[in-house]
């Protein structure tokens, strides 16, 4: 994850969680944020579990395919996560107003998709650190 120190700024502690919208509701969790760029299928809407779509905080549909390998090989995680963070600079607001609220000390929680297992190798891990940078940048 490229967060606040390996961005060179000291770490800020934030209350903010990722985990799949799927998994339980937990009473820490504060503002729930999807961050998939598609809604979940077969979701009726009162039994959705997040507050907030923010679909344009997740991969294009074009880097998306191409990182599942839709397109030809699977894209690096490397080279994903250069081009995921580049895709954010325009939606730079959204995500200065997310860090706002974490450096006011709301509790958030990221939610991606049920099948994004790996939180090491998902987009959710990099937005948790552009957030956490902005959120120290505006300390």
């Amino acid at each position: 994850m490229a967060g606040s120190e390996a961005l060179g700024r000291s770490a800020v502690r934030l209350p903010l969680k990722t985990k799949r919208w799927n998994e339980p509701v937990a009473p820490d969790d504060g503002l729930r944020v999807l961050v998939c760029r598609f809604r979940p299928r077969g979701v009726r809407k009162e039994d959705e579990t997040w507050d907030l779509w923010a679909k344009n905080l997740a991969p294009s549909r074009e880097l998306l395919a191409a990182f599942q390998g839709k397109s030809g090989p699977p894209l690096p995680w490397k080279d994903f996560a250069r081009q995921y963070r580049a895709e954010m600079k325009a939606e730079r607001d959204l995500i200065r107003s997310l860090a706002e609220r974490l450096r006011l000390g709301e509790r958030m929680t990221l939610l991606c998709s049920s099948s994004c297992v790996d939180p090491d190798r998902c987009h959710r891990t990099l937005l948790a650190g552009l957030l956490e940078y902005e959120a120290a940048a505006g300390a």
